[in-house]
């Protein structure tokens, strides 16, 4: 179906326009997937527990190239809206020019300092030597994969995507590939998973560029160099804001959700949680693609001044979330069992402790596609910081504060609700917000 950033959304196009991009960004999480499958079968565990003991870290950084990218599509899009095309490709071609700087500047001392960040995250023994391996690969195809993050929410706003879709699947079909060429011909275990997943990244984030640099001067968006301005940058940067600030409080829980469970579970925690995070990547990832697909809409007709469609949206897109957080919520207790054996089924009791865990997390995913909305939503019409105050709360204010508060209460078992609390709070906080700011912007 053509994507057009005019015109009436009803169910029916919000469904089949976001298709492309949740395609997309489910391929794209398949990438740490497909590393993880391969790592926890073929090399071990303690090599599984430090590929997902790092890679927060590694994300943290990368959700910088996130942070520009959204926050731009927000702005190009609004400065569509008004009119102004030459303006808006000019604004792409400075978020782009900011992303490869912004990797260049945050890849060298990751590379540098990967040792003791590796002991800061709970490494010991061999583990540390594991995420240094893994970490400073990553690390050097930075910039890939900040560009990888940083282009998929312009392939909305140039009305192309089918484009990103097309994309992630080669990229997605290379990182397979290479990995188990890396891993399985050549035996370079965790070395050989981390170079699959750059060289992809490197299909994923400057394929598109490429393409962007060839189209033609009436393209919807096009790629030229350009001189970078403050102004624009700063707006691209305070719109993403949220996104960066979501991605960063994700890392942060991440991170301590993994020293929590070392101290109660040993590696076996850590490992039991990775696989909750590979199913909720792919989770997270449909309501991820739906969002990006709806923050240019939302941009585009706040800038054309549509109230009567900035309401459809907002009416439509609740009612749909909801529906489809719970069809996720009872997918993922009915795949607690098979997901766990896939990943772990070597290990009986490491299997038994991540099906009980899986299910007692599953529940969040009914309500994290309404809180992820109202932060993009906010996105979409420019105002970062409410975005932000969205997204920090949801993951840094209230999972990490349940991820002590609840264990220290109710036992270390209840560290597995902190997702689902959390999201109750943060939804309570996003509806309120929503109707705090339905004057102002006419919705």
């Amino acid at each position: 179906m053509e994507f057009k950033l005019d015109g009436h959304y009803g169910y029916r196009r919000l469904i089949l326009s976001s298709l492309p991009l949740i395609g997309m960004m489910v391929l794209i999480s398949f990438y740490s997937i497909v590393d993880g499958l391969f790592v926890s079968n073929l090399v071990g565990t303690t090599a599984f527990a430090a590929l997902n003991l790092i890679w927060p870290a590694l994300g943290l950084v990368g959700a910088l190239g996130l942070m520009v990218g959204t926050g731009g599509a927000a702005l190009v899009s609004k400065t569509l809206g008004e009119g102004d095309r030459p303006r808006a490709n000019r604004y792409f071609s400075m978020a782009v020019e900011f992303i490869l700087l912004l990797s260049v500047a945050t890849a060298v001392p990751l590379y540098i300092w990967m040792e003791p960040l590796s002991r800061a995250l709970g490494a010991e023994g061999e583990m540390v030597a594991q995420c240094v391996v893994y970490g400073r690969i990553c690390a050097a195809g930075m910039p890939a994969f900040m560009m990888q993050m940083g282009i998929q929410p312009f392939f909305m706003v140039a009305e192309r995507p089918q484009m990103g879709t097309k994309v992630s699947f080669v990229s997605g079909m290379v990182n397979i590939g290479l990995d188990a060429l890396f891993i399985i011909v050549f035996d370079w275990g965790l070395a050989g998973a981390a170079a699959g997943s750059m060289l992809a990244c490197c299909v994923g984030g400057f394929a598109p560029l490429a393409s962007f640099l060839r189209s033609g001067p009436q393209a919807s968006l096009r790629f030229s160099f350009t001189r970078l301005e403050g102004a624009p940058l700063r707006k691209s940067c305070t719109n993403g804001l949220s996104e960066f600030v979501g991605n960063i409080s994700f890392n942060v829980v991440a991170m301590c959700y993994n020293l929590r469970l070392m101290h109660f579970y040993g590696e076996n925690g850590v490992a039991a949680y990775s696989v909750i995070l590979y199913l909720g990547f792919i989770f997270i990832a449909v309501f991820t693609g739906y969002n990006l697909t709806v923050t240019p809409l939302v941009g585009f007709n706040y800038g054309a001044r549509q109230g009567g469609e900035l309401r459809s949206l907002l009416g439509n897109s609740l009612r749909l979330l909801l529906a489809l957080g719970a069809l996720l919520a009872v997918a993922a207790e009915l795949l607690a069992g098979p997901v766990s054996r896939l990943f772990v089924g070597y290990d009986p009791e490491l299997t038994a402790l991540t099906v009980h865990a899986t299910r007692c997390y599953a529940p969040c995913f009914l309500l994290s596609g309404l809180t992820l909305f109202l932060s993009a939503w906010f996105t979409g019409l420019n105002n970062g910081p409410v975005s932000a105050l969205v997204s920090f709360s949801r993951t840094f204010l209230f999972e990490l504060g349940c991820v002590f508060l609840l264990p220290a209460l109710f036992g270390m078992d209840a560290i597995w609700f902190s997702a689902c609390v959390a999201e109750i709070l943060a939804l309570i906080l996003g509806a309120s917000l929503l109707v705090r700011f339905r004057g102002r912007y006419g919705y």
